[in-house]
């Protein structure tokens, strides 16, 4: 069984909410960082344990540390159970109370390949469950503990009345089934059967202990879901039998996808988890999975989610989708680039199926959840470790592309400032190694990257204005202006050879291409330039043309930012 573990750090201003603040990998650096948030004042702080059991795959959290807790009334011990009160057999099958079982008795459930109304309508796994220790005891117990405390109620009497329903719930499965209520009943037949069922008050009840007897013997979660895929093709119409068959197989499709174990069998063994939410992205907007082999039931699933007439079950992978982004589970573990390519392939495809089951809210509302996961110190400072300065640069640019949210912007943006602020960044483009030009086009190519970004307006101009003095100073001790104006060459041609500068998306704004053209027009202003560029652009064997030669021109200083006004000012006959 492999786990993975990672401690989520919390902390609360006021009597507010809490916020997820640092994910460490490590206890003690999580205390450490926990530590550092208390003393710089947070009213609240705490560190929850997050373990990933891949066999079962769900988190087990538990609080490992908390400081400032707010004294209200005291918190169930399982706060992870819902405690929807049941006081009927009936209750027991709710949609509330089977969802309830699964997070109980998830082992119990994923060991016989089972679903919770599976397991309620058959009499073989509900005496093994019966005879399973203390399993079925725990369970009643912790729903208990979640009642006494939202009701007020004693939890020996809550246990009492709970045993009591689910011992009446076993045997009238017990009594059903030695009566033969629950008679077996083979493909093509279902149809009437549900016909028939649907007139009865407990129609629907009777109808799926028929359906897990018909799948009990099913060797794997595939033949499952191509059993029911099967009684699919039995329903026709909007007749109460056929509204009731497709209702009882949504359900079970539903509890399959819901359940960690069905939905892993099903979708089959992935590389990594991104390549498994990809899966799970496909099946809910009806592809054909990539993998088709061994795969026949998952295959037809697709065909009706395509056809979208299984609205429960959707909307169970809709829900799963959710969370599985939102999870604390890498996507790639070993590669941060891979991981965002991943993160922005899904987004690219589950875009696609916002509608009645994916609000457009909750996605982006997951995607900035997970991208304020990825750009923790833990998280960037591997990426970034042992790379040039201009590389670190670039690497967190690319985050930046593949993040989304304001926030995580504004917190990106403070990674950026410590790699171009630091001694380390002018000395790399300082480098002889490398063409002073060459040099210049990529911190222009870098400085275009960040005015493009979604950072803020004023880290943009933070971050392009420390880019820009780099720049002067590159050129600078590179000489590249003074090497043209010292030149022995007309004015006309040092005058292009800056304009060409400015052209080659080689100087940075403001500083350099303010003094590049600064020094266009000292030198249009030379005696003799236009006279020189007329006679220059003359074609052979016509006379120059004065008209045309100041219009192309005006046309090149123009696209090197002079205006044609000032040109004109500025030019000497």
């Amino acid at each position: 069984m492999a786990l993975d573990v990672h401690y989520e750090i919390f902390r609360r201003q006021g009597a507010g909410s809490w916020s997820l603040v640092e994910v460490r990998d490590k206890r003690d650096d999580a205390l450490a960082f926990a530590d550092e948030l208390v003393k710089a004042g947070a009213t609240g702080v705490k560190v929850v344990k997050e373990t990933f059991n891949e066999a079962s795959g769900d988190y087990l959290s538990l609080k490992v540390f908390e400081h400032g807790a707010i004294k209200t009334k005291a918190k169930p011990k399982y706060d992870d159970v819902p405690s929807t009160p049941c006081f009927k057999v009936d209750d027991l099958y709710s949609y509330h109370a089977r969802k309830t079982i699964a997070q109980l008795i998830p082992d119990y459930l994923a060991h016989h390949k089972v679903t919770v109304t599976e397991l309620g309508h058959r009499a073989d796994l509900l005496e093994k469950l019966e005879a399973a220790g203390t399993l079925l005891q725990q369970a009643i117990q912790r729903v208990a503990v979640c009642q006494a405390i939202e009701n007020e109620n004693e939890v020996l009497k809550i246990i009492r009345s709970l045993s009591e329903l689910t011992t009446q719930a076993c045997h009238r499965v017990y009594r059903d089934t030695a009566k033969g209520r629950f008679a077996a009943c083979k493909p093509g037949h279902f149809a009437a059967l549900a016909e028939k069922l649907a007139e009865a008050s407990d129609g629907r009840y009777l109808l799926n202990g028929v359906v897990a007897g018909y799948l009990k013997d099913a060797k794997s979660w595939d033949e499952k879901v191509r059993r029911l895929m099967v009684l699919m093709d039995e329903i026709h119409g909007e007749t109460a039998g056929a509204k009731l068959l497709l209702a009882v197989i949504d359900t079970l499709i539903g509890e399959i996808l819901t359940g960690s174990a069905g939905l892993k069998a099903l979708i089959g063994t992935q590389a990594n988890q991104g390549e498994a939410v990809m899966a799970l992205v496909k099946l809910f907007l009806g592809r054909e999975p990539d993998q088709t082999e061994g795969h026949h039931g998952l295959i037809a699933l697709t065909k009706q989610f395509a056809a979208d007439t299984l609205p429960n079950a959707r909307g169970a992978i809709a829900d799963r989708i959710i969370a599985e982004i939102r999870s604390f589970k890498r996507l790639v573990p070993d590669s941060l680039e891979e991981e965002l390519k991943a993160l922005r392939q899904i987004a690219n495809l589950v875009v696609v199926g916002i509608g009645k089951y994916l609000s457009h809210e909750d996605l982006i509302a997951a995607f900035v959840l997970r991208s304020q996961r990825l750009i923790t110190s833990e998280s960037l400072a591997p990426y970034l470790h042992g790379e040039a300065p201009d590389v670190k640069l670039e690497r967190v640019l690319f985050v930046e592309e593949n993040i989304i949210g304001a926030e995580n912007k504004r917190r990106l943006a403070a990674f950026i400032t410590p790699i171009v602020t630091g001694p380390l960044f002018e000395e790399h483009f300082q480098s002889p190694k490398v063409p002073v030009i060459q040099r210049l086009q990529q911190l222009v190519q870098l400085a275009d990257r960040v005015m493009h970004s979604s950072f803020q307006e004023n880290h943009k101009t933070e971050i392009t204005d420390v880019i820009d003095r780099v720049a002067a100073s590159v050129e600078s001790k590179g000489r590249l202006f003074d090497s043209i104006d010292k030149r022995n060459a007309s004015p006309n041609e040092k005058a292009f050879a800056v304009i060409k500068l400015l052209s080659s998306n080689a100087l940075t704004s403001p500083r350099l291409t303010g003094r590049a053209r600064e020094m266009v027009i000292g030198y249009l202003g030379k005696p003799g330039f236009l006279a020189g560029y007329v006679a220059q652009n003359a074609k052979d064997g016509m006379p120059p043309d004065r008209d045309a030669a100041v219009a192309d021109l005006m046309r090149l200083l123009e696209k090197a930012g002079i205006t044609p006004e000032t040109g004109l000012k500025t030019i000497a006959a």
